[in-house]
């Protein structure tokens, strides 16, 4: 499981019991990663004596590099780990851990199972960029991804694993290009209802003229990589192919 974590000490320490208790009672081996990127408050301390005090949980630390650094940091590692599955959630605490079992259920249907805010409790701004991406996506790649950046999803390994490595350098929304790479390679890519909370606490990562600004780069990026898309699924297909993971071939090929 990857959590990427930016000044988040006032909630942090309920988010990781609460995700901890909840992959326990699934009955199954689990490591909760968090990617802390460059807080500025204690979050690194509190998550260093977590990580003390519970086998099942790591820190990684990085300079402050954004969010999607923070993603592709967690994810490379997680990769590393003798782990069937990736699960991703932000540590915000707007989202239940026991919607988990819902994405849980399915994860012998497919190998990529992505959340969605059906009612979502944000800014105005954050919704409509959220609705502007699923346009744009629609308009550029002829795909139906009704919330391709949530923080709710779980991947197969090997999936990942061949995602990640089509993925260009330096973009600002990986989780928005691993979605389409999904979605594309799939098809039909599921997509599960999930409960979204409104924010209690912690700091907002991009506000305002920020936020615009990251909407312009990610939109000029994935115009960019239409070009590519094509290459890039079938470059995923082969390494795939080459895998051992039979049932991932004779389901997803």
């Amino acid at each position: 499981m990857v959590i990427p974590v930016y000044n988040e000490s006032s909630c942090i320490e309920k988010v990781a019991l609460e995700w901890k208790s909840a992959l326990r009672f699934q009955k199954a081996s689990f490591q909760i990663i968090f990617v802390n990127d460059g807080s500025t408050d204690n979050t690194l301390e509190i998550l260093e004596n977590l990580c003390s005090e519970n086998e099942e949980m790591e820190v990684l630390n990085q300079v402050n590099g954004g969010h999607g650094s923070a993603l592709l940091t967690g994810y490379h590692h997680a990769l590393t780990l003798n782990s069937e599955y990736v699960f991703q959630v932000d540590s915000d605490d707007q989202f239940l851990p026991s919607d988990f079992s819902k994405l849980w259920k399915m994860r012998e249907a497919a190998p990529f199972i992505l959340g969605i805010r059906t009612k979502r409790h944000d800014p105005l701004s954050r919704i409509f960029i959220t609705k502007f991406l699923k346009m744009s996506l629609r308009i550029i790649f002829g795909t139906k991804i009704s919330d391709a950046n949530i923080p709710y999803r779980l991947i197969q390994k090997d999936f990942l694993s061949s995602i990640i490595h089509c993925l260009p350098a330096g973009i600002f929304a990986p989780n928005v290009f691993i979605s389409v790479l999904a979605s594309k390679y799939l098809g039909n890519l599921p997509q599960v209802p999930v409960t979204h909370i409104e924010r209690a606490t912690g700091q907002v990562s991009l506000i305002r003229l920020g936020l615009i600004k990251a909407c312009i780069r990610s939109f000029f990026e994935l115009i960019k990589f239409s070009a590519l898309l094509d290459y890039k699924v079938s470059r995923m297909k082969l390494e795939l192919n080459q895998t051992n993971n039979d049932e991932l071939k004779r389901l997803h090929a």
